[in-house]
């Protein structure tokens, strides 16, 4: 057994049988005195996906007692994030267990067959280095991908199989394995075991909870509707009278709302509101929009230039002159300053 790769891919059956091996259970790596580090190390990978988008490295090399920890720290991590089944966190998570995979393969080419072959990913390397990938895994991976070089037809296809570089199939790879993650999540906590991950998952949560506020263009408080851009309310209230919104309209209108931190229950009321409001093509745009259908962040909302050009910059005031996305309308409107970068 390779212990180090069972250290540094955790999710690999490796892993599972080096735990196996020396004989220790859930409940041990819960309580025992034993275990603290492989506690502590699943928190750092927690709180490292959080806070700096990655999961920070530590030494190997050595002790097997190290590898073994580290084992460990993986199910742990994945126990507290399952425990509080958060949406946002879960993606951060996942990204960053993924983001670390890559790095890994970077300079370990020789894990890729059996990292591919765990993910159950139809591929293969050629003797010149680079990787066919079958199409079918190929576009279940790629279709994150915005880039036009990563649309089918752009692509080298052989017999079925796509040719990539190994660095493009090292990205499929970590998107396969994110997805992997946010699928298996949450785990089914028993009961008997949450209380003692309690002090940790309080924790984490406060960590989240100060991430959000950061992140939200409301600074957590709450969409509050005399604050909302002129074209935004001037939608909702096409919305909720029952007209026929543009596309566009639409986007804009779920796009905005997603990213000010607005529930999925929360967006369809306003559409409920109109009289042929149909629930099922509703819940589908928006989840789509939002990014629930894919596992995605979802879409950024459209700056002022793209509204305009959309024919759905409504009612401009004094204040539209002077920004260039809806964003920073609500944050100047509300005294919060100017948010992220926009989008035009």
């Amino acid at each position: 057994m390779d212990t180090l790769r069972a250290a540094r891919y955790p999710f690999l059956k490796d892993a599972s049988q080096f735990i196996e091996a020396n004989d220790i259970d859930i409940a041990e790596l819960m309580t025992s005195p034993d275990w603290s580090d492989a506690r502590r190390r699943g928190m750092e990978r927690i709180i490292g996906s959080l806070k700096n988008h990655e999961i920070p490295d530590v030494p190997l090399a050595g002790a097997e007692y190290r590898r073994l920890e580290e084992c460990l720290s993986y199910p742990y991590a994945r126990m507290i994030v399952s425990c509080i089944d958060d949406r946002m966190l879960t993606k951060r998570y996942a990204l960053a267990e993924a983001e670390r995979l890559n790095r890994l393969l970077h300079d370990d080419r020789d894990a890729i067959p059996m990292v591919a072959e765990e993910l159950e990913v139809n591929a293969h390397t050629n003797r010149d280095g680079t990787v066919s990938m079958h199409f079918a895994d190929y576009l279940r991976y790629s279709y994150v991908m915005s880039a036009i070089e990563w649309k089918l037809i752009n692509t080298d296809i052989r017999d079925g199989y796509v040719l990539l570089q190994a660095d493009k199939f090292d990205r499929l790879l970590q998107n396969a394995y994110r997805l992997r993650i946010e699928r298996e999540l949450p785990l089914a906590v028993p009961d008997e075991l949450k209380k003692y991950l309690s002090k940790n998952i309080e924790h984490v949560k406060a960590a989240l909870m100060e991430l959000k506020a950061a992140l939200s263009p409301t600074n957590g408080e709450g969409v509050k509707d005399e604050f909302l851009p002129p074209c935004i309310k001037a939608i909702i209230s096409m919305a909720r009278s029952g007209q026929n919104l543009p596309h566009s309209a639409r986007f804009a209108l779920v796009s905005f709302l997603h990213t000010m931190g607005m529930t999925y229950d929360q967006i369809i009321s306003i559409f409920s509101e109109s009289p042929d409001f149909d629930e099922g093509k509703s819940r589908y745009q928006i989840q789509h929009i939002t990014g629930d259908l894919n596992g995605t962040e979802g879409y950024t909302p459209p700056g002022c230039g793209a509204m305009k050009t959309d024919g759905i910059c409504f009612n401009p005031d004094n204040l539209c002159e002077k920004v260039k996305h809806p964003l920073s309308y609500y944050r100047i409107k509300s005294g919060k300053g100017f948010g992220p970068k926009e989008r035009t």
